[in-house]
């Protein structure tokens, strides 16, 4: 029973939870190394107190929470089935078989742009920029010595390429979160992202090819990615019938076939190819499906990417997007996001404001609460609404999102992103942050794109069948 009638926040109240929310993260991620879990459920707490204060039951609270997974859990579903893809693809060999051919473009005197490609595969297959940047990238610090390429700049082209894949694969946890707090499948923002994503890329990889002219030296020992290749051949039947799987998945996007359907496509195809080529039994297959795969070449740089996978793998994403759609799913029904949202929105006029501030809330998001996920999240949930009631469709707020919140994640010096590439490839972000093109190029045409040619805009009348309902 109501003790008090509801009413609207305050700013102040709304300020004063996000200002919680942001201490809270900032501190345990930052000093304390924290995983973001923990600090987003005392978040989602104090929220919860600020919206007793509104008045709220208990009852309504704990709806609104339920409200906010419920429009999380399509992507929960598919991040689950993807955990089985990963682990079901490299039990395959459709994974390293992927890594290997990308492997075997890379040239001395187009180093750069080989570099940022091989690395677009890898992220691509694997779905996870910091397994590429801490594997393949790593071994690409080392050539990149060799040949006089200044660290910075090939770090720059390893970080483009790792962002690529965790901004476009189907495989990323990123990928699938997007377009959850959105409104919309994962296969529809793919396919959105496309033809902003490709100019974008273009322009990036044209950069690399000139600044790449100045250091054509074939001295440069390759000896570390041949071991890695001597080491995929030795472990995996590799085969170009291997990539049947992937390009099935990519198929099934261009025909719009729904996003679980079509990544149980590319399981089915994996399964059946990893009996083929690689004599894998129904254990090992069921074993990589849950627990992930766990590879035993013997070199660190190929095991520590290729043990992945598995649906167990795949809870740590799960429950972070529990959390912070809980967190969304107090602050959408209390009205503490409107709040702000309103106050933003009385700034800005049209469609290219709206986006323009929706990339900045994603970059302060990964500026004051340092973790690529929460800025996906929050501002997601903050602006919803507001793409619906100007007639757009969710596909322009999830590709906003992952513009900004997936690509300048790293380039933030504090953010847990930025710390691991500095951790990595032993480059600050203020040095290699110029040259990762890719990465502070993407916001940029998220804006310019939706003025010039629309690229960014889309309408929901255009396409109604792929807008998800939402609960609010």
């Amino acid at each position: 029973m109501n003790l008090k009638e509801k009413r609207k926040p305050y700013l102040y109240e709304a300020i004063i939870s996000f200002g919680f929310l942001i201490v809270v993260m900032a501190v345990s991620i930052a000093k304390f190394e924290a995983d973001p879990h923990v600090p987003m459920l005392i978040g989602t707490a104090f929220a919860a107190v600020i919206a007793i204060r509104l008045g709220y039951t208990w009852d309504e609270i704990e709806k609104s929470m339920f409200d906010g997974i419920y429009q999380a859990l399509q992507a929960v579903i598919i991040l689950a089935v993807i955990g089985v893809l990963i682990g079901v693809w490299l039990e395959a060999g459709v994974v390293p078989s992927m890594i290997y051919y990308g492997l075997s473009i890379l040239k001395p005197n187009i180093f750069l742009v080989a570099t940022l490609i091989i690395c677009s595969i890898t992220s691509l297959a694997t779905g996870t920029s910091w397994g590429t940047a801490g594997t393949i990238g790593l071994a690409l610090m080392g050539i990149a010595s060799g040949l006089g390429i200044p660290a910075p700049i090939a770090a720059g082209a390893i970080i483009s390429g790792a962002y690529f894949g965790d901004k476009l694969s189907p495989l990323s946890d990123t990928t699938n979160l997007a377009p959850a707090v959105a409104g919309t499948d994962v296969f529809t923002h793919v396919k959105f992202m496309l033809s902003s994503t490709a100019i974008v890329y273009v322009i990036s990889a044209v950069l690399y090819l000139f600044i790449g002219f100045k250091y054509t030296s074939t001295s440069a020992d390759m000896s570390s990615i041949a071991v890695i290749k001597d080491g995929l051949a030795s472990s995996f039947n590799i085969s170009p019938l291997l990539l049947i799987p992937p390009l099935a998945v990519i198929i099934s996007i261009a025909f719009k076939v729904p996003a679980i359907p079509g990544i149980t496509i590319g399981i089915v195809l994996g399964i059946i190819e990893g009996f083929i080529f690689q004599g894998s039994t129904l254990g090992s297959i069921l074993d990589a499906s849950y627990s992930g795969f766990v590879s035993e070449t013997g070199l660190e740089a190929i095991d520590e990417l290729l043990t992945a996978g598995g649906l167990d793998g795949m809870m740590y994403s799960i429950s972070l997007t529990i959390i912070a759609m809980m967190f969304g799913g107090i602050m959408e029904k209390t009205g503490q996001l409107q709040v702000i949202v309103d106050v933003i929105l009385g700034w800005i006029k049209g469609v290219t404001g709206l986006i323009t501030a929706t990339v900045l809330t994603c970059i302060f998001s990964n500026a004051t609460m340092p973790e690529q996920y929460i800025s996906i999240v929050v501002p997601g949930r903050m602006y919803a609404k507001a793409y619906r009631d100007k007639g757009l469709h969710p596909k322009t707020l999830s590709n906003a999102l992952e513009s900004a919140g997936t690509l300048t994640s790293a380039l933030i010096p504090w953010n847990t992103c930025g710390v691991f590439m500095t951790g990595i490839l032993g480059v600050t972000t203020l040095q290699y942050g110029k040259w990762a093109f890719f990465n502070y190029l993407m916001p940029l045409a998220a804006i310019v794109l939706s003025v010039v040619g629309g690229l960014t805009v889309a309408r929901i009348e255009d396409d109604p069948d792929t807008v998800i309902e939402t609960t609010s």
